[in-house]
């Protein structure tokens, strides 16, 4: 017995040095799954392809209207409407608690706090994985009503009777969390095949949660955005302030490949043809916890087009400024813009146009290659950025290509992970810099 224990005794001991090793390392990287591959617990054999580009259509405008009533509403609240329908974009696993118990996140770039679905749950959407159990997990706490966390924080309330901070995000069309804020231990599986471990890291344990949009295997969000209570504020020095993702073209792939998500050194993107652009810090609602960049123009081939969409209602605003999010599919643009690139792609494309019948795509060719387009270069204050040709045309269905830019009346402006296929992207938050390198992203 006494050999048994001593071999546990060791056994934990290396564990927790791996654990600790990589914590304080200066990087690591970890999958970044797209929610219609193979590797996706979404994923849904039933569908077709034209199906899923609707999805996807659908999840960008839906989006777009979601940052429109953000930045225009003169209120301080951050959860007050709904975000994308049918649960974002990309997800990451991650075990949470002691011990670790494994579930999956919607990665956002346009959140902040860090949520999931915790038993006790009444009601709960209908999540298909096993729900989080708070009692179970050794390192839970709750935080108390009288924490600076807490009375920092909006859309906070105190249930006094258990001195437990509560948080309230009601996105609207019935769709809601609530429940307690509180730490837990966040554990990534890494690409290396080990893991890290961050201590306290504060989130929502939703026990009253409602709508469809959540429903299947994913628990909540992983909140990716600029605000105090995102993940990547909460990790902070121990990854500089720097993450960066790979995304590989595998919308529609039927390969079981995954996109990379990096933090710390891992994430720094370096060497040639790199091309950095500043975040310009906003204020206001909202604002300031998203990352915005300025964008000076597009081109189609040769034909340079100015962006500039509408003066905003927030103060220090400029006609310039897009929303870089890596939960909007496709690019949307102010109507303006995207009609001078339409008419100028029309122009270039001499190809049978393919006529959608649901009206949702406005401009698709009956094509099996992408070489008959024009490349798309955007350009950013800083530099320019050619775009993949996977990431500027899509497939909709076996020999339909469709223009993955959609027009939005509003003057809005948002660049989409489509945008960003096939490219290193770095966000540094120390240098407040945005930056993107041209790679195959099945090779790195």
């Amino acid at each position: 017995m006494s050999h048994f224990l001593l071999f546990i005794f060791i056994f934990i001991c290396i564990s927790c040095l791996l654990v600790i090793s990589h914590a304080t390392n200066s990087g690591f990287s970890v999958e970044l799954i797209h929610r219609d591959s193979l590797r996706s617990p979404l994923y849904n054999p039933t569908q077709t392809q034209f199906q899923r580009n609707f999805n996807v259509v659908h999840r960008s405008i839906n989006r777009a209207n979601y940052f429109y009533k953000k930045l225009s509403s003169t209120k301080n609240n951050l959860g007050s409407y709904m975000p994308s329908d049918n649960g974002g974009q990309y997800l990451m696993g991650y075990s949470v608690g002691t011990p670790p118990f494994k579930v999956y996140g919607i990665v956002d770039t346009g959140s902040n706090l860090n949520w999931l679905q915790c038993k006790p749950c009444n009601p709960c959407y209908n999540q298909t994985s096993p729900i989080f159990d708070p009692s179970k997990s050794s390192s839970y706490k709750n935080i108390p009503c009288s924490s600076k966390t807490c009375k920092s924080m909006e859309n906070t309330s105190c249930s006094y009777r258990r001195d437990a901070c509560q948080y309230t995000l009601d996105y609207g069309h019935g769709t809601y969390t609530n429940g307690d804020l509180s730490v837990e231990t966040f554990t990534l599986d890494t690409a290396s095949g080990s893991f890290v471990s961050f201590p306290k890291i504060v989130m929502g344990c939703g026990h009253n949660n409602g709508n469809s949009m959540y429903n299947g295997p994913s628990s909540g969000i992983i909140g990716f955005g600029n605000g105090d209570t995102s993940l990547i504020k909460q990790l902070g020095s121990s990854i500089g302030g720097k993450f960066s993702y790979c995304l590989i073209d595998d919308y529609n792939s039927k390969s079981k490949r995954s996109s990379k998500l990096s933090f710390g050194d891992d994430a720094i993107v370096s060497g040639d043809n790199v091309v950095s652009t500043p975040m310009v810090k906003m204020i206001g609602n909202f604002t300031k916890d998203n990352y915005f960049v300025t964008m000076k123009a597009f081109s189609v081939g040769n034909k340079r087009i100015k962006y500039k969409g509408f003066k905003r209602v927030w103060t220090n605003a400029s006609t310039d400024n897009i929303i870089i999010d890596s939960g909007t599919p496709i690019c949307i643009l102010p109507h303006r813009v995207y009609y001078r690139m339409e008419s100028v792609i029309k122009k270039m494309v001499k190809l049978p146009r393919f006529k959608d019948p649901t009206g949702i795509f406005p401009l698709c060719y009956n094509t099996t290659s992408k070489q008959n387009f024009p490349p798309i270069t955007a350009h950013f204050k800083g530099g320019d950025v050619k775009l993949d040709s996977r990431g500027s045309f899509y497939s909709l269905d076996k020999g339909v290509e469709c223009f993955a830019f959609r027009p939005y009346k509003n003057g809005l402006g948002i660049f989409g992970n489509l945008a960003q296929v096939n490219h290193l992207v770095g966000y540094d938050l120390n240098k407040n810099i945005v930056s993107f390198k041209p790679m195959d992203c099945t090779k790195y």
